[in-house]
């Protein structure tokens, strides 16, 4: 795992953490309910986080072994099909985040059926007691079905390893992790800035950018 390789995990994060006002706008909103009246919501803010991207670095950690086992498979040979997959999928999150085309919205579907089961785990530990509540809360519901989490775990799976895997998972998640404490923080102005139209064009240019990348150095 190299340093570029881990930079541009943390910038696809933040790039495409545009997609998250979307996704996961009303979770914050809720999120705000969940701490005792007169707290500090800074901590739960934290720890929340701290929990969603675990559970981002775990399936990363996963997927990146599960990919290292297919690359040893002789039947592969020297085409570079899992980088492939990851460029394509990079690029389907390129429309999707530029509403050119939505086709990863029938995988976020398909992610629903399992988060059905694990988001009522959520509600008992709601209302949080203190931070550490909302680490577990976080750990659950980074399970959200995400088309963004989605195409970012092929390219885990493409990393080679469970180790570059979960580092891959880990940066990119530290990388959506300013739009959501933009959006708990309430700071309206940014919030207009992360969601406008323009914003989420230049942002599916700069994914189109990383899967030519990816692609080039796929192939080259």
């Amino acid at each position: 795992m190299n340093s570029l390789s881990i930079l541009s995990a943390f910038l696809i994060g933040l790039a495409g953490s545009v997609h998250c006002f979307g996704m996961c706008g009303g979770v914050v909103s809720a999120f705000s309910f969940a701490v005792p009246k007169g707290a500090k919501q800074w901590p739960y803010v934290l720890t929340y986080n701290i929990g969603r991207i675990a559970s981002y670095t775990l399936l990363g950690a996963a997927t990146g072994y599960f990919g290292s086992m297919l690359e040893r498979n002789d039947a592969l040979g020297q085409i570079p099909v899992l980088q492939t997959i990851s460029a394509l999928f990079l690029i389907a999150m390129a429309c999707y985040v530029g509403n050119w085309w939505h086709g990863l919205h029938y995988l976020e579907r398909a992610g629903s059926k399992l988060w059905r089961h694990l988001r009522p785990l959520s509600k008992s530990l709601l209302p949080f007691k203190n931070p550490l509540y909302a680490l577990p809360y976080g750990v659950i519901w980074g399970w959200l079905p995400c088309g963004l989490v989605y195409s970012t775990l092929t390219w885990s799976l493409a990393s080679g390893s469970a180790s570059n895997g979960a580092f891959i998972m880990l940066f990119f998640g530290l990388g959506t992790l300013p739009a959501l404490i933009v959006m708990a923080a309430g700071i309206e102005s940014l919030k207009k800035l992360l969601a406008n139209a323009k914003t989420r064009q230049i942002v599916a240019l700069c994914l189109l950018a990383f899967a030519g990348q990816m692609l080039w150095r796929a192939y080259a």
